[in-house]
């Protein structure tokens, strides 16, 4: 898994942070991550500035981390380099 996403215990999650050069390019990474979501099923909380946004990806009920969020968060971070190479 990608170094931007660090796994958590107690509860399990994973964490990420991205900064973005202007408000409206983190708008643009906020809309695309949510038709991400709506395709996966999955859905972080984000808590987000004018130039940031931090992601959690919460365990299942069972309180276990799975392929699927791991898969998922692998997607977000391909996302988040497409807007890196777009800075380029």
């Amino acid at each position: 898994m990608s170094q931007s996403w660090v796994e958590r215990k107690r509860p399990e999650r994973l964490e990420a942070r991205y900064e973005f050069d202007s408000y409206q390019e983190l708008r643009d990474f906020l809309d695309q991550a949510a038709e991400l979501s709506e395709s996966k099923g999955l859905y972080p909380d984000m808590g987000f500035g004018n130039d940031y946004v931090n992601m959690t990806i919460h365990a299942d009920e069972d309180g276990a981390l799975k392929t699927r969020h791991r898969e998922f968060a692998e997607l977000l971070e391909q996302l988040n380099e497409k807007f890196s190479q777009d800075r380029e």
